[in-house]
C-alpha cells in the first residue's frame, strides 16, 4: 500500500501539471484575497479575520479535486494496468486507501501555503496579533475535512469511468449536489417538514459551522461517516472488477 501511495505522488509531481494545478489555485486565492481586481478583497473588506477564504474555498476545491482525481483510477483503466495491480498481494480496499491518502496529501500541500495569508493578516492588523487565531484552527480542521470528503468522491468518481473528463465531470456533480444539493432540496415546499434533516444531509450545513471555527463532535462524524462511505463504495466497485 505504501508502494502505491509514493507511486501515485510521484506521478502527479513527475509533471508540470500537479504543479500548474496547485499553482493556479493558488494564483486565484491570491487575487480574490488581495487584489483590487476582486470585491472580496481583504484589504477593502477591513476586518482581519479569513472569513473569506473560508467561503470561497469551497468552490474551488469544488472544481480542484476532481481535477486532480480524476487519473487516479480511470488512467488504470486506459493502460490496463488496473489488472495487474488488482492480482498483486494487496486487496480492494487497501488500494482504495492509497489512492484516496495520496489526493488527499496533495490537496494538503495546496492549503499550507495559505498560512502565508494568517501571517500576513497577523502583522497587518491595526494591532498586531489582534486575531482569532483559535477559530482559524477550526476553520482550517472543517476544511480539511471538507477535502477529505471530496477527495473519497472524486475518486468513486473515477472509479466509476474509464475516461478522464466523464470521470471530471461526474465528480464536480457529486461534490456539488453534497455541497449544494440538500439545501435546495430543503426549500422545496414538499419538503418544509423535514427541512432541518434534510439540510443536516448535506456537506454545506456542517462545514459552516466548522468555518466559522466552531469544532462539533456531530460535525465530525457526519465527515467521517460520509467519508467513509465513498471509500467503502469505491472499495466495492474495485472488487467487482477484481471478480
Amino acid at each position: 500500500m505504501i508502494a502505491l501511495f509514493r507511486k501515485e505522488i510521484s506521478v502527479f509531481f513527475s509533471t508540470l501539471i500537479g504543479y500548474l494545478i496547485i499553482g493556479i489555485f493558488q494564483l486565484i486565492n491570491s487575487i480574490l484575497l488581495w487584489s483590487d481586481f476582486s470585491d472580496m478583497n481583504i484589504l477593502s473588506y477591513g476586518y482581519a479575520d479569513m472569513d473569506i477564504f473560508f467561503t470561497s474555498a469551497p468552490l474551488f476545491f469544488l472544481l480542484f479535486i476532481p481535477a486532480i482525481s480524476m487519473r487516479v483510477f480511470t488512467e488504470e483503466y486506459s493502460s490496463g494496468t488496473i489488472e495487474i495491480l488488482i492480482t498483486k498481494s494487496i486487496n480492494s480496499l487497501q488500494i482504495v486507501i492509497a489512492k484516496f491518502l495520496a489526493v488527499f496529501v496533495l490537496v494538503i500541500f495546496a492549503i499550507l501555503p495559505t498560512l502565508i495569508y494568517v501571517a500576513s493578516i497577523y502583522y497587518l492588523g491595526e494591532n498586531i496579533g489582534n486575531l482569532d487565531l483559535a477559530g482559524i484552527m477550526g476553520s482550517y480542521l472543517g476544511l480539511i475535512f471538507l477535502c477529505a470528503l471530496f477527495s473519497a468522491i472524486s475518486i468513486y468518481a473515477s472509479s466509476l469511468a474509464s475516461n478522464q473528463i466523464i470521470s471530471f465531470a461526474f465528480a464536480i456533480l457529486l461534490c456539488t449536489l453534497f455541497y449544494f444539493g440538500f439545501d435546495v432540496l430543503s426549500e422545496l415546499s414538499f419538503f418544509q417538514n423535514f427541512d432541518l434533516f434534510i439540510q443536516q444531509l448535506g456537506i454545506s450545513f456542517h462545514y459552516e459551522m466548522m468555518s466559522k471555527g466552531l469544532v462539533k463532535l456531530s460535525d465530525i462524524i457526519y465527515f467521517v461517516s460520509v467519508t467513509t462511505l465513498f471509500i467503502k463504495l469505491t472499495e466495492l466497485v474495485i472488487t467487482e472488477r477484481k471478480a
